[in-house]
């Protein structure tokens, strides 16, 4: 073994910042079962002194620790951000000289172009310069950049459900570049863990809300990771559902193409990927995907359906946002970026019946 695989092999210390929220809880959770990661630290400023598993009670048994204010934050191998929109930016230069890897759950630095920035978040950013140092962290899309990666911004939930089944057939020219129409499912718990009278349950529960019709800010990603230009519309609909995002696109594809040449671009980009799944089968009552099947996991299902008399295909993801859309990004690319295998902490398959 080189001292290079040796060092790779070896626990690595994580610091989570803001680990009492969803997001930091499920890489929290996540980090626990993984090999090479060691949870020292983690930051709640409304809960500091308490113990995790007060705030996170599926973590009874599984860890000791107790949240600690930010200030008190020590040195560590990783740190993770898991901060509101905004903080993590403003704060990075502190955060710097706390470690080496630096991991956002934000969406501070997903994007490259402050234009583009501005105008889906309503102002400028308050670090641009330090955009460009940041590996959008999307492993189906960017694994070689990824890899020796020391600043990661982890891909938005929604942007993942749009991007995951489109890139594949804009790459390979099945789709036309025109009109490309998302609509997306969403469980409560992609809103985080501070309530709101949207969230109070009397309002949400049995809901079926439409929360974003136009200007979502994760069409940015899209923007930016996806492949050519055309017109992408994303609408955001609330779910009684706690986890999950099931996302349906209608496209459309050229003249003599059929649902074959969909099934090979897929195949094609996606053959050799571990948490990608094509989902389309004949009998059954899960013939398409489903977010209930994923709570938990790290997988993104796809599907599609073919209008053979329009050209229009509907094409469809479901993921859980929580881990294929937060943490499971985070700690796959984590992986990728110290050469461990990419599955590592990642290899639960889900329950059924859920």
């Amino acid at each position: 073994m080189t001292g290079s695989e040796q060092s790779n092999s070896q626990q690595h210390s994580v610091a989570i910042v803001g680990g009492s929220g969803y997001a930091g809880g499920e890489f929290l959770r996540l980090a626990l079962g993984h090999p090479y990661l060691n949870v020292t630290q983690v930051t709640s400023e409304r809960s500091a002194g308490q113990p995790v598993a007060l705030v996170h009670p599926n973590l009874r048994g599984r860890t000791n620790l107790k949240f600690r204010k930010a200030a008190e934050l020590e040195e560590a191998d990783i740190l993770v951000l898991a901060l509101p929109h905004g903080s993590a930016a403003q704060r990075i230069a502190e955060f710097e000289g706390k470690a080496r890897v630096i991991v956002d759950l934000s969406a501070d630095f997903r994007i490259k172009d402050p234009e583009l920035y501005r105008q889906y978040y309503g102002e400028d950013h308050p670090t641009p310069e330090r955009l460009n140092e940041w590996v959008y962290g999307n492993p189906e899309l960017h694994r070689e950049e990824l890899r020796g990666a020391t600043r990661i911004a982890c891909a938005g939930c929604f942007a993942t459900s749009v991007i995951l089944p489109l890139y594949p057939l804009l790459k390979l020219g099945v789709l036309l570049p025109k009109d490309i129409i998302a609509t997306g499912l969403v469980g409560s718990s992609a809103a985080g863990a501070s309530p709101t009278e949207a969230s109070h349950h009397p309002e949400r529960a049995g809901s079926l809300r439409v929360y974003k019709p136009v200007g979502h800010r994760h069409t940015a990603e899209a923007i930016q990771e996806l492949p050519g230009r055309f017109p992408l519309h994303l609408t955001a609909i609330s779910t009684p559902r706690v986890r999950g995002i099931l996302t349906t696109i209608q496209a459309w594809i050229p003249d003599g193409y059929s649902d074959r040449d969909v099934w090979a671009a897929y195949r094609e980009v996606y053959a050799s990927e571990p948490f990608i799944r094509i989902v389309k089968v004949a009998r059954g009552i899960h013939r398409y995907p489903d977010p209930m099947l994923l709570d938990g996991t790290n997988y993104c299902d796809l599907g599609f359906e073919m209008d053979v008399d329009t050209g229009r295909v509907v094409l469809m993801s479901a993921i859980d946002n929580l881990v294929k859309g937060t943490a499971g990004h985070a700690v796959q690319s984590l992986n990728i970026a110290h050469g461990w295998p990419e599955t590592c902490g990642l290899d639960f398959a889900g329950l059924h019946p859920a």
